[in-house]
């Protein structure tokens, strides 16, 4: 392996975001470890980057597993000897449910996906990026909007990313005695599979279903790169990207 060339792991990286991030992290010259459930999806974003794909390295992991984690931290230091950046990605969701009639078992699985698994891939990279020479790198957690205001009934999403931003906070924090620097980003209304229903209508706060502007989810790969690129001394605590004309900022 090139020693010139950083290190980034990206989870979820088979679709949406972690794909067009792990796309862009490899044209940017960065050696890329793809992680996420399912292979076949990993092993496409490897394909699509054609030449960049030498540097990817597809390893299947489900991040709600700690020994799973565990293992994937373990392949990546075995190939390439640290890791530089983390992008705690990796997200799900549960069909829009009023509070009275979600199931324990649809919250477990947003909280194990969004909060454990971010945790549990952070504290590995924590324990890879202390122990490593040079010491230290960055963390980004995928926020979301949801991060800062609610859609109607999305009490399993909403819990989790706000929780993702005291983590985040803690992290960065706790992170400075190792030079790991950390830091959230909070995308709103990228044109993904799981965004693409906005285009025809969504509820409101106000009961009324709308249709929501998106923008192209190169720009959040874009964003995740100016991120990535910074050097240790600087950090990007949170930033916010996100569809111009999207229902946020005011009263819709």
């Amino acid at each position: 392996m090139n020693g010139n060339v950083k290190i980034a792991m990206i989870t979820g990286a088979g679709t949406g975001v972690g794909r067009a991030s792990a796309l862009a992290m490899l044209r940017e010259g960065w050696s890329v470890v793809l992680a996420g459930r399912r292979s076949e999806p990993l092993e496409k974003t490897k394909a699509d980057a054609e030449a960049d794909g030498e540097r990817a390295l597809v390893v299947p992991a489900d991040v709600t597993d700690p020994m799973s984690v565990q293992a994937l931290f373990s392949r990546t230091k075995e190939a390439f000897g640290r890791l530089d950046f983390l992008f705690n990605n990796a997200g799900a969701n549960a069909p829009g449910t009023p509070m009275e009639e979600l199931t324990v078992e649809q919250w477990r699985h947003v909280v194990d996906v969004n909060l454990t698994g971010t945790f549990l891939c952070a504290r590995e990279a924590f324990r890879l990026m202390k122990s490593q020479m040079p010491m230290g790198g960055r963390i980004v957690n995928n926020g979301s909007i949801s991060a800062y205001a609610p859609r109607p009934n999305s009490a399993p999403y909403t819990s989790t990313k706000h929780a993702i931003t005291g983590l985040t906070k803690c992290m960065s924090l706790d992170g400075r005695k190792y030079d790991i620097a950390c830091g959230q980003l909070d995308i709103g209304n990228a044109l993904t599979e799981m965004a693409a229903r906005m285009a025809e209508g969504v509820p409101q706060a106000n009961g009324e279903i709308a249709v929501e502007p998106l923008m192209d989810v190169e720009n959040v790969a874009k964003a995740l790169v100016c991120m990535a690129s910074l050097p240790p001394e600087a950090n990007v605590q949170t930033m916010t990207v996100m569809a111009t004309k999207m229902p946020f900022v005011g009263r819709g």
